[in-house]
């Protein structure tokens, strides 16, 4: 038997609200993925536009 078969073999076992604690819990499971996949992106963007957001000639703007 799989992870998947194993689990869901449990789940059916459980009382309804004990199955929905562990539906909310694999949702919060993909968000967390989901949320860390984004911010991987964000500080792969930020570390690329560095030296283009932070330079000698834009530092005038900084307290506009």
């Amino acid at each position: 038997m799989n992870t998947a078969e194993l689990i869901h073999k449990e789940i059916d076992e459980l009382p309804a609200e004990k199955a929905q604690e562990v539906l909310d819990f694999i949702l919060f499971l993909k968000t967390r993925s989901e949320n860390q996949q984004w911010r991987d992106l964000i500080e792969a963007q930020q570390q690329s536009l560095s030296s283009v957001w932070d330079n000698a000639e834009d530092e005038v703007w900084n307290d506009v």
